[in-house]
């Protein structure tokens, strides 16, 4: 059966803290480990108000350190804002702090717009490197080869396993020519999804390290008590799509009861086909929901992003999530919509 796991963006909401935030992620992730959840990553992005997992590598620290079982990693890196060996440096740190339960994706896109590409002194045609890149991380966490007069310490021999991520075909081709496990960023960018998997597949050469292709597919879930209550607290995360679509740099808002009175028709439109694989609803919905993605994709393991306002509805969205799952595992049959 599909194993589950959570992306985490350390979601500002208005009215509290970017330490807030911080420390409620790492509260999520020990929620996660309670309810069996497989792994818990963070994503890089940069100039973003409410995100705050730009320095990836210590959110991952502070959530690992809270924790106990469950993997934490990167969902993840963009390579080409920073030296491959640099980032072997920092995840072969946190494998020594927390060994075996570190996670190492990799994207090609910078995570934020042009000016703040600039000011992290990267050039743009940096991402044209990134097969080249992903191979020369992978080399210098690997072991040391003999004559090698540079190593990353901590780093080598460390094996952190990389995973490729993307939005496109090229991290499908790549990740299937390579033997790396591949995520598919569907929760934002659902457009490709079918035609990448396809090509990961049917093009798959074994590793090493990954003798079977694994796909992990992102998608939204906002799950509640009732189908009305979860659509209610989803408008929180509609609204920051809205705002994303315009441009607009805000916090995470609190749900609103009508999400038409707050985005236009266009910007609906350009919001709802981000957010085409969403999943909102109470137990038997999202149960529906998650059977019919299981049925198309045939996903190895899901990313659940279950962006809200409330922390404790978000925890309760998760638990209700971990149980529909084990539902599903174990075979037991649907019930009844009411």
């Amino acid at each position: 059966m599909a194993q589950l796991s959570i992306l985490e963006l350390g979601r500002v909401r208005e009215g509290f803290t970017r330490a807030d935030a911080l420390h409620e992620a790492r509260r999520l992730a020990q929620h996660a480990e309670a309810l069996g959840y497989t792994r818990f990553w963070v994503a890089e992005h940069h100039n973003m108000a409410a995100v705050t997992t730009a320095a990836t590598s210590l959110v991952i620290s502070h959530i690992a350190a809270g924790t106990k079982t469950i993997r934490v990693g990167a969902g993840g890196i963009m390579l080409p804002n920073h030296s491959p060996y640099v980032i072997a440096e920092q995840f072969g740190t946190l494998e020594a702090l927390y060994p075996g339960r570190i996670d190492l994706g990799l994207g090609r896109a910078p995570g934020t717009d042009q000016m703040t590409l600039r000011a992290l002194r990267r050039d743009p045609s940096a991402s044209e490197h990134f097969q080249e890149d992903v191979l020369e991380l992978q080399a210098w966490l690997g072991p040391v080869q003999p004559g090698q007069r540079i190593e990353a310490v901590p780093g080598s021999n460390s094996n952190v396993p990389l995973w490729i991520l993307g939005s496109s075909l090229y991290g499908a081709q790549m990740a299937a020519a390579y033997g790396f496990p591949f995520g598919f960023a569907s929760h934002f960018a659902p457009q490709m999804l079918d035609q990448a998997l396809a090509i990961y597949r049917g093009s798959y050469r074994p590793s090493k390290t990954q003798p079977k292709p694994h796909a992990l597919v992102g998608v939204n879930i906002i799950a509640a008590e009732t189908d009305e209550e979860a659509t209610y607290l989803a408008t929180s995360q509609q609204m920051s799509f809205a705002n994303l679509v315009r441009g607009t740099r805000k916090l995470t808002q609190p749900p609103i009861d009508d999400i038409d009175t707050y985005w236009t028709p266009q910007e609906r439109a350009q919001a709802s086909s981000m957010l085409n694989f969403s999943i909102i609803g109470n137990a038997g919905t999202v149960r529906r929901g998650i059977e019919a993605l299981l049925e198309r994709t045939q996903a190895d393991e899901l990313m659940v992003v279950s962006d809200m306002y409330d922390p404790e509805k978000r925890r309760r969205s998760f638990e209700i999530i971990a149980g529909v799952m084990r539902e599903i595992s174990a075979g037991a049959p649907a019930q009844l919509p009411a």
